[in-house]
């Protein structure tokens, strides 16, 4: 069962056990007016549920056994302000999702996210060794509120020991069009590059980073599917895993990387922040991958500027 299999990190999922030659998926979601249903086109899965059936269908017995549960489905927008939806969509269904993954002894890998670490006062370590270490941290905005509360819940009824949660970072790669604000940077660029041959990014507002130095974990798609197909499929792996690169670039490295994919002369221009964001803006994010690391993990991830150029290449000039 992949929840958000619609979606950017959950059809890059079913891609990749259909590589594997699996097919035996059910893929949840929420289509709605989007264009996320192309997603699904190049896949094959038995069966597709709007996200509203699935609980109840699962409670009744009406889909099967399943051997693992990759729950991706979430509302990922940090722009959005209604907090009970967004606690509604992203902690209590996985809370009981994972309720009854767990009482059917089915594998739960659930969606963290990197936003719970806030700014990064507190470090970004993934050890939790008791719930304190989590109880310090302070998401800037609702949307990592909303995936800390379930990351303190499983923590504290003592479920980690058998789930895994996975705190994505900045993630990038084909398949995010649909999410509109939500795409990454490198998508933005590619298109405010093709339409007017800049990109525009914003200032600093803060007199410790200048403009365009802010610095962020970028991680390829692909290796985040790597990544989370090796955690899902290691019984022993259990508790939260951070999932990037592990390196930092910043928002200069970043948009270079996208001129020099589309051999394009570099133009940046610097426009402010809008102010309701400044508050909830992180500054700086980098994974430590200790706990990846020995999971077994052992592939390196691709170098930021190859990940973009294969990206631009394969990805977004076909779409065209």
């Amino acid at each position: 069962l992949i929840t958000g299999g619609a979606g950017f990190i959950g059809s890059a999922l079913a891609w990749e056990l259909n590589r594997r030659g699996c097919e035996r998926l059910i893929l949840a979601d929420r289509l709605g007016t989007s264009d996320k249903w192309r997603n699904l086109a190049a896949l094959r899965f038995e069966d597709y549920l709007e996200a509203e059936d699935l609980l109840p269908r699962l409670a009744a017995g009406q889909l099967g056994e399943f051997d693992l549960v990759l729950h991706m489905g979430a509302c990922s927008a940090t722009t959005e302000r209604d907090a009970t939806y967004l606690l509604r969509n992203n902690y209590e269904f996985t809370r009981r999702l994972g309720e009854w993954a767990l009482g059917a002894d089915t594998r739960f890998v659930y969606a963290s996210s990197a936003a719970t670490y806030g700014a990064g006062e507190n470090g970004m370590n993934d050890e939790v060794s008791s719930l304190d270490d989590l109880y310090r941290l302070r998401p800037l905005n609702a949307y990592g509120y909303s995936k800390h509360l379930y990351d303190l819940h499983a923590a504290r009824e003592g479920l980690l020991d058998r789930m895994v949660g996975l705190k994505f970072f900045n993630v990038f790669g084909p398949n995010e069009d649909h999410k509109g604000d939500m795409r990454s940077v490198v998508r933005k660029a590619y298109e405010q590059i093709q339409e007017r041959g800049t990109v525009e990014l914003f200032r600093s507002h803060r007199p410790d980073y200048a403009d365009g130095m802010q610095e962020r974990d970028f991680l390829y798609v692909k290796d985040a599917v790597q990544m989370v197909m090796h955690l899902a499929l290691n019984s022993d792996a259990a508790g939260l895993f951070n999932l990037g690169s592990g390196r930092t670039h910043t928002w200069l490295d970043l948009t270079n990387a996208v001129f020099d994919a589309m051999d394009i002369p570099t133009d940046i221009q610097f426009i402010d922040m809008p102010e309701p964001l400044r508050a909830r803006y992180q500054y700086y994010t980098c994974a430590d991958l200790s706990r990846l690391r020995a999971s077994g993990y052992k592939e390196e991830p691709w170098p930021l500027a190859e990940a973009i150029d294969d990206y631009d290449k394969v990805y977004l000039r076909v779409d065209k």
